[in-house]
């Protein structure tokens, strides 16, 4: 169990990284802010997933 939320964490991190490099590289671009925005949206998302598994992830691992 600690194992997968420890993927699960990780994968989620590693995902709010991606989107926000991806969501950077178009707003300095300059060419279509909808779409940085729509992936500046989706990062503040993934980072709700990424606390959330990271606090249970903590709740799991001191039980």
């Amino acid at each position: 169990m600690q194992s997968a939320l420890s993927l699960f964490s990780l994968a989620t991190m590693l995902a709010v990284a991606l989107v926000l490099f991806a969501g950077l590289w178009v707003m300095l671009r300059g060419k279509n802010p909808n779409l940085s925005q729509t992936l500046m949206r989706w990062r503040v998302g993934l980072q709700f997933v990424a606390v959330v598994l990271l606090v249970v992830y903590a709740y799991v691992a001191h039980m």
